[in-house]
């Protein structure tokens, strides 16, 4: 796997100087998952190193830039709606450059879309691309042409030190891998993000230590699958290895990861949390479904036991740790048992939180082709089932926790006037009267009750 080092483009600096009566805006939107955020923040760090600032509206940008999301179809239509609604900002400000990158412009029939229907679109370029920003603007800006670049979802080289601009200034997103092999029937993501490459652990570490030593109190581990993250390096060395490093750098932070692949999940990454202090205790661990027949058609790899007997190893040897999951309701044939079988496994864990979705279809994967009989109200009436059942169980979870002192790591504003919300290790969230000054530190607090599904306290 070759290694590319990101260099500044003093051209480009120089050009885009040259071109702006005064020091041009750039609005950057990133859609979808974290690792599209940190995607979105190393897209604003290239636009910085080349002379951009960054405004918070369209309205004042020279430039715009959304980065997309390719997983659901919903997030298409979003993208799509966002972008017909520069036409008449185009047309107004006719120096405005507009860009589409992402998981959807590495998609031909997206492109071919924009072509043909989107035509003030002016830069568009895939997920692996973002190195090459800075030669699409000048080509745009010399030229006054669109640039379209469909970079190579099989790009085996890893980009390092390519300049960032973070978002926040305590909680911090580190990829150690790119891609995915496991092709699961339902994803898109192998076929835009390509295959598994894995960040050398020397490259890893470095980034990490800066992240320590600048204050960052949460960082967290981004990978399609982090559990498979090692294969193809030379090195030998796995995921939990990998965390046992980075937990020998000193400093007051602790670790969070996603995301878990069930199939590779093992007793080795279990044992890791539970030894490493700096390790959240709490496990987002995407099930999809409780049906073994589902599970095969998915191509996920493992069985509801596999997945349950996981479980109950982290329950016995992490006390207090929480879950999390994916689930996606109505996959093409999935029948009532299919489904009862999904509310079972969620009964049978306790989940703190799920992430659920109607299947969404997307063409070019496997499930695509699939006879889908189930109508979409016996798909929304099924979540609904779903989310009452796992509402039920979370306001336990919470309600439980009364009466503890925990430490937390206080994220911003509460819901309440005067209250600050803060996260718990296990990833449970608490409001409590405090100063904003607080924002981005730890501090204790007690917890007095709960809101539905969140902690109420008190800070010591």
């Amino acid at each position: 796997m070759e290694i590319i080092h990101f260099e500044h483009n003093k051209q480009a600096a120089e050009l885009v100087a040259k071109w702006y009566e005064s020091p041009p805006l750039a609005y950057v939107h990133s859609f979808g998952c974290q690792q599209n955020v940190n995607d979105g923040e190393k897209i604003k760090g290239v636009l910085a190193d080349i002379g951009y600032g960054m405004c918070g509206s369209v309205e004042e940008a020279d430039l715009i830039l959304f980065n997309t999301c390719a997983v659901r179809e919903h997030a298409e239509q979003r993208v799509f709606g966002n972008v017909g609604a520069l036409k008449r900002l185009k047309k107004d400000k006719p120096g405005l450059i507009i860009g589409l990158c992402g998981c959807m412009a590495q998609q031909q029939s997206i492109v071919d879309k924009i072509r043909e229907s989107y035509p003030f679109v002016d830069i568009v370029f895939g997920v692996n691309g973002i190195d090459t920003l800075p030669q699409l603007l000048c080509e745009k800006i010399a030229g006054n042409k669109k640039r379209i670049l469909l970079t190579p979802t099989e790009r085996a080289e890893v980009v390092e030190e390519t300049p960032i601009r973070r978002d926040s200034n305590f909680r911090a997103w580190l990829p150690i891998m790119y891609g995915c092999d496991n092709f699961c029937t339902y994803c898109i993501v192998p076929y835009v993000r390509g295959r598994e490459r894995s960040r050398r652990s020397a490259d890893i570490l470095a980034e990490f230590k800066e992240l320590v030593a600048a204050g960052y109190k949460e960082i967290t581990l981004l990978g399609q699958n982090v559990n498979s993250y090692g294969k193809g390096l030379e090195e030998q060395i796995d995921f939990s290895d990998l965390l046992n490093l980075l937990c020998t750098v000193p400093g007051d932070y602790h670790i969070r990861f996603m995301t878990s692949h069930p199939k590779d999940a093992s007793r080795k990454l279990i044992d890791t949390i539970a030894a490493q202090d700096k390790i959240c205790n709490h496990l987002h661990l995407p099930v999809q479904s409780g049906s073994d027949r589902i599970l095969a058609q998915m191509n996920r790899h493992y069985t509801v036991a596999q997945y349950l007997e996981l479980m109950d190893y982290a329950k016995e040897k992490i006390p207090g740790i929480t879950f999390s999951s994916d689930i996606i309701v109505g996959f093409p044939g999935e029948t009532e048992e299919d489904f009862e079988g999904t509310l079972e496994l969620i009964r049978k864990v306790g989940y703190m939180q799920l992430f659920t979705f109607i299947y969404s279809k997307r063409s070019g994967t496997k499930a695509a082709t699939m006879p889908d009989p189930i109508t979409r109200k016996e798909k929304t009436d099924r979540m609904a089932r779903l989310l009452s059942v796992q509402d039920e169980i979370a306001r336990k979870l919470v309600a439980d926790m009364t009466g503890q002192t925990q430490r937390v790591l206080v994220e911003g504003p509460g819901r309440d006037e005067g209250t600050l919300s803060g996260r718990l290790t296990n990833n449970l969230v608490v409001e409590f009267a405090a100063e904003p000054s607080l924002v981005g530190s730890y501090a204790m607090v007690h917890l007095t009750g709960s809101r539905g599904t969140v902690l109420k306290g008190e800070l010591v």
